[in-house]
C-alpha cells in the first residue's frame, strides 16, 4: 500500500534564475560580454566568472521575466544577435527550471571591437 506524501512548495532563487540566464546570453554567437549597467560607471566587460552581472530577473511561483544588459561583437546584426540571445535565454530557463518566461527584455549597451578584446586580454598592450 502505498502512502500519499504531502508535498511542499518549490522556490527557485532569482540568483539561480539569473546565472542560467547569464550562461545562455554568454554562449549566444554575437554577444561579446555582459554589461555592469551605468551604475557602475561604464559598460563593462566582464568574463564567464560573474555572469549575473547585466542580469535582472523577476520570479514567481510559475513565471519569470529576464532582463538582459549585453555588448555585442561589431559587425554583427544586432537584432538578429538579440532575437538569438531571447530564445537561448528562454530556453535555457524554461528547460532548466521549469518556469514559464513571460519576457526577455534585451538592452544593447555597447559594441565591441575585435581590437579592444585583444588589448584587455593582454595587460601588457594596455598603458
Amino acid at each position: 500500500m502505498a502512502e500519499d506524501i504531502q508535498t511542499g512548495n518549490i522556490r527557485i532563487s532569482d540568483d539561480v534564475v539569473a546565472t542560467i540566464a547569464g550562461l545562455a546570453a554568454v554562449e549566444t554567437p554575437g554577444i561579446a560580454a555582459m554589461s555592469g549597467g551605468i551604475s557602475e560607471g561604464f559598460a563593462k566587460r566582464l568574463s564567464g566568472k560573474n555572469v549575473q552581472r547585466g542580469v535582472s530577473v523577476e520570479v514567481g511561483q510559475v513565471e519569470a521575466a529576464v532582463d538582459l544588459r549585453v555588448i555585442v561583437l561589431y559587425g554583427s546584426r544586432i537584432q538578429d544577435v538579440c532575437r538569438e540571445l531571447q530564445l537561448n535565454v528562454q530556453e535555457a530557463v524554461e528547460n532548466m527550471t521549469g518556469l514559464r518566461i513571460v519576457e526577455v527584455n534585451v538592452k544593447v549597451e555597447g559594441v565591441s571591437f575585435k581590437e579592444d578584446e585583444i588589448a584587455l586580454d593582454d595587460p601588457q598592450r594596455v598603458k
